[in-house]
């Protein structure tokens, strides 16, 4: 009768027994795969393009003036003509006539007087603007270059300085993505080797911002036709 009340208790402690043991093992293996998660590697890749401008801003301002009141209507003929002379050479260098625009002829009156309040001098002022938005990026610096020729016509201009824009970044971004994160990998590959282990799969991955540069300027992005191009990507990658 003893032994027979044992027999259903020791079947029952065996029972435990063997649940205690596959317990610990799934909570070791638990244990040790959240060990292998964290052991990773950082790394970052960049990836670099040399580009050419694709469109340009360009404005030529001219001016006119005249010491006495009754100049101004033959001032704003002169105008004008400066205005016509002006849109005629950057056709003759090769824009289309839609991609020249012309400002309105502002009018400015300036008094010039001594210390006592007396006028000594006055000035009637009319200046314009003609401004070229164009993809024929090659054709501005010929154009600078030709509209100097009117000064010895007498036609006073301010050659503004061009702005050139890059305006395509979309179509290299793809690959230019794909570069930086191979390059990344290339990087952590080396760190796992070094340190004895195999590069996994990804954690996780930031993409910096583009930055679009003048060639060799320290910054800036609109005085340089050819521009530079650059990203950085940080990606993280599990060690196995």
């Amino acid at each position: 009768m003893k032994t027979d009340s044992l027999l259903p208790s020791a079947f029952f402690g065996a029972l435990v027994a063997i649940g205690l043991i596959g317990g610990g093992y799934f909570i070791g293996q638990t244990m040790y795969n959240a060990k292998v998660a964290i052991n990773t590697a950082e790394s970052r890749g960049l990836a670099e393009r040399r580009v050419k401008s694709d469109k340009a801003h360009w404005r030529v301002t001219f001016h006119v003036a005249g010491t006495q009141q009754n100049d101004v209507p033959e001032l704003y003929k002169t105008s004008e003509a400066h205005q016509s002379r002006i849109l005629s050479l950057l056709e003759k260098v090769g824009f289309d006539r839609r991609e020249i625009s012309t400002g309105v002829i502002d009018y400015n009156y300036r008094e010039f007087r001594n210390k006592d309040q007396d006028l000594v001098d006055q000035r009637y002022e009319l200046s314009g603007t003609v401004t070229v938005e164009t993809d024929k990026v090659d054709l501005i610096n010929e154009a600078r270059s030709s509209m100097n020729s009117l000064i010895p016509e007498g036609i006073k201009i301010d050659n503004g300085e061009p702005q050139f824009f890059f305006t395509k970044l979309n179509d290299i971004k793809p690959e230019m993505i794909k570069e930086a994160n191979q390059n990344a990998r290339i990087a952590a590959e080396e760190f796992a080797n070094s340190a004895g282990a195999k590069l996994g799969s990804i954690r996780s991955a930031r993409q910096g911002s583009f930055i679009i540069k003048d060639v060799g300027r320290n910054y800036g992005d609109t005085r340089s036709i050819e521009k530079d191009v650059r990203i950085v990507t940080t990606v993280n990658f599990y060690l196995v």
